[in-house]
């Protein structure tokens, strides 16, 4: 596995879904429990990274979530008789408008990077929504106010382009000019969205990892935002 030594970055552009927020499992975990889903928030968080892990090994495309869905199911304990409807439903329930449950530790730890003077801004595969759900759900902002100030929030929707293609993370790279790329790293949650756009863009790919799920990776893995600090 790939490791980032300190004092190699200078900037950090980030995803939003898997990084800052998830789909909200206090939504989902009522929704699924009557087939036998745990309520457990936590195991529903560990859910979401073994489904994008998941999503990664077969290379499904952005749109295609139907092994995330199986895969979260599983994780949470539906029974194997119900998993395909329980698959079904969460695939009909998680909308964009549902990630929007904050990663505590993640935004604390951008809290800190912000206090040491690290430049920082979001690329996401959104709906047009990710900007204002990440201020409403006390994450962040675009530009200054009461909130971590982000330089902006590219929001694929807006921009009518989605990441693997790198072209997105142009709209960002114009707010850090200052920084060359092989010195910005971008963290996201998905292999072959993340990793693999931001790399063909030329930035540095940092994969949120915090179960070990990608213990061959030929990128970067931590297990939170708040590894980061210590490499500054």
């Amino acid at each position: 596995m790939t490791t980032i030594e300190a004092g190699s970055f200078d900037a950090v552009i980030f995803d939003a879904g898997g990084v800052f927020v998830l789909p909200d499992p206090t939504v989902i975990a009522p929704l699924l429990a009557p087939f036998g889903g745990s309520i457990d928030l936590e195991l529903h968080r560990r859910a979401h990274y073994a489904g994008m892990a998941a999503k990664s090994r077969v290379d499904a495309v952005e749109a295609d979530w139907q092994v995330y869905n199986e895969t979260y199911v599983a994780t949470i304990g539906v029974a194997a008789d119900m998993a395909t409807i329980a698959a079904t439903l969460l695939g009909r329930t998680r909308s964009a408008d549902l990630w929007r449950y904050p990663i505590e530790e993640n935004v604390n730890a951008i809290g800190e990077l912000a206090a040491r003077g690290v430049p920082m801004s979001v690329v996401s595969n959104a709906a047009g929504q990710i900007e204002w759900v990440l201020e409403w759900s006390g994450v962040c902002q675009r530009g200054e106010g009461p909130l971590v100030a982000m330089r902006t929030i590219i929001d694929s929707e807006v921009v009518g382009i989605a990441k693997p293609d790198p072209q997105i993370f142009e709209f960002a790279l114009v707010e850090h000019s200052e920084t060359p790329r092989d010195r910005i790293l971008y963290v996201g949650d998905s292999v072959s969205m993340d990793v693999n756009g931001s790399r063909a863009a030329g930035l540095v790919p940092v994969l949120i990892d915090p179960f070990d799920d990608h213990d061959a990776a030929d990128f970067a893995c931590v297990k939170s935002v708040a590894d980061l600090i210590k490499l500054i």
